[in-house]
Formats: C-alpha cells, sequence, structure tokens
C-alpha cells in the first residue's frame, strides 16, 4: 500500500461526497477540541489520591471545628426518649399485637379450609395464601392505603379509619398466608394413622379435628408462630412510609426539631435499633427454646 497518497479530501481530491473528519490543527491559538482530555490524561496517577485525600482532611477539620457534636446529640436524644419510647415504640408494638391478633385468627381459618374435603374451599384458601405469602409486605401495605377509603359513611355516622387502622390490616393479610401454612403443616404432620382410628370409633370429622389434631397442633405451632411475630414486630417501620406515627416516623419529626444536624442520625436511629433488639431477641431465643422442647420425636 503506498503510504504517500496522504488523506483523501484532505491532501487529495476526495472520491466520494461523504464529510471527512479534518487532522487537528496544531499551530499557535489553533483550537484543540480534545484539549481537556489530553489535560486530563497527562496528570500524574497520584494527583487524584493527593486531591480526595484533601477533602477528607478539610471536612475532618470542619467538622472538628462545628459548634454541634455528638456529645450535643446525645443529650438531645435523651430530651427526646420519654417521647419516642412511649408514643413511638410502644405504638409499634401495639401495631405489631394488633396485626398479629387478626392475622393469626385469619389464618386459622385459612389454613383450616386448606384441608378441607371440598376442591373449591381448598383451592381458593391455597391461592389466597400463596398470593399473600409471596409478596412483598410494602406492596401490600401501599395498595391497602391506597384501596381503602378514609372513612366509611353509613347514615348520619361517618366513621374515620386512620393510617394506623390500615396499617395494621396490611400487615396483618402477609401474617394471615403465613400462619395458614403453619396450621395446614400442623395438620397434616399428624400421623394419618389417628384419624383412621379415630373414624373406627364413629368420631365425626369435626370432633376428630376439634378434639383429637388440633389440641396436639398447638405446640407445634407455637415456635414457629412466635418467630413471625418477631419478624412483624421488625417490620413494624415500615408503616413509617405511609406516614403512621411510629418510632421511625418520630424519629424524623425530633430531629427536624432539632434542626437536623447530620450528628442526631447514628444515635437516634441506634436508639431505635437497640429497643427492637431488647424486644425482639429474648422473643427469637425463647422461640427456639420451645422448638427444641415441642420438637417432634420420630
Amino acid at each position: 500500500m503506498d503510504t504517500r497518497r496522504g488523506i483523501a479530501g484532505v491532501d487529495r481530491p476526495a472520491l466520494t461526497d461523504l464529510p471527512v473528519l479534518k487532522p487537528v490543527d496544531r499551530r499557535a491559538g489553533a483550537h484543540d477540541p480534545l484539549m481537556v482530555t489530553r489535560w486530563l490524561a497527562g496528570l500524574p496517577a497520584w494527583l487524584p489520591l493527593l486531591l480526595i485525600g484533601g477533602a477528607l482532611v478539610w471536612s475532618t477539620v470542619a467538622f472538628a471545628q462545628s459548634d454541634y457534636g455528638y456529645d450535643d446529640a446525645t443529650r438531645a436524644l435523651w430530651r427526646w426518649v420519654p417521647f419516642l419510647f412511649v408514643s413511638g415504640f410502644l405504638f409499634n408494638i401495639l401495631i405489631s399485637v394488633l396485626s398479629m391478633s387478626i392475622g393469626t385468627v385469619a389464618g386459622a381459618a385459612l389454613g383450616l379450609a386448606q384441608i378441607s374435603p371440598n376442591s373449591g374451599i381448598r383451592w381458593l384458601a391455597w391461592t389466597a395464601t400463596q398470593m399473600f405469602r409471596n409478596s412483598p409486605w410494602l406492596v401490600i401495605l401501599f395498595i391497602v392505603l391506597l384501596a381503602f377509603p378514609f372513612e366509611i359513611v353509613i347514615g348520619d355516622l361517618i366513621i374515620s379509619i386512620p393510617d394506623w387502622m390500615k396499617a395494621v390490616f396490611g400487615l396483618s393479610l402477609p401474617i394471615m398466608a403465613n400462619i395458614s401454612e403453619i396450621v395446614r403443616g400442623a395438620v397434616n404432620s399428624v400421623p394419618t394413622a389417628q384419624w383412621e382410628a379415630a373414624e373406627s370409633l364413629s368420631f365425626n370429622r369435626r370432633q376428630i379435628l376439634w378434639q383429637i389434631i388440633l389440641p396436639q397442633c398447638y405446640k407445634r405451632m407455637l415456635p414457629p408462630w412466635m418467630n413471625w411475630y418477631a419478624i412483624l414486630t421488625m417490620a413494624t417501620p415500615l408503616c413509617s412510609l405511609l406516614g403512621v406515627e411510629e418510632l421511625i416516623t418520630l424519629s424524623r419529626q425530633a430531629m427536624e426539631g432539632e434542626n437536623n444536624h447530620p450528628e442526631l442520625l447514628v444515635p437516634f436511629y441506634t436508639f431505635a435499633l437497640v429497643l427492637f433488639f431488647l424486644y425482639c431477641y429474648p422473643i427469637a431465643r425463647f422461640t427456639m427454646f420451645l422448638e427444641r422442647r415441642y420438637a417432634v420425636k420420630l
């Protein structure tokens, strides 16, 4: 190939009418479109590290010279502790207790429906169980918040439905589905010989279920039931995304009342973490104890 022919359209006539990229004019004063790129590429490799280190040192010195430190943040937390505990954390416990109560009753009914002799009832119960059991809790909460009315009008009576009641109902739905599986699994874990023996003694299905099978299931269902209560309690902060005034929401409001200093984040959220841990950890340990005690011996 003859390399002396030059560039078509620049050193010799163009073969086509298509535009060509002309070579960079390196004469003094000429504009270089890649000047910034070449300048950055020519910087030494240690310079970005030096700039980052300088920024970190500057931010550390500025933070040290700030009038608001972690001591002030801790004192602010202590001022808010009674309010956060009574109006915040105890409200989280109330939400968890109500949700667990509703979910347990509805889940027990749904679990018994899953073992119904009627195939249609079994299919409907299985569908509801799988739908709520395999759906994100936050999505369920948003659907309940948007689907439920803010008030119910019955004649001249107006019944307001607060957001926290919607949160209770929303959290009870996945709990209902998981309790349903616990009930179904506990009933199916009882040996079939006991059903056959009861039938041979002329017990009907209702008598067999309520007098023979379910009394044996209570101890088997208790450990997983307590485990789901601990999980539910730890999930109650999701209600803060719906505007429910529980611990996390009140913590944000308290930090806003203290002028939103960044130093407040660690003490306030650590306090919330400690409260949930101190409440849920004993439940988890007791659940493990019950599981060992009531384990089915094969």
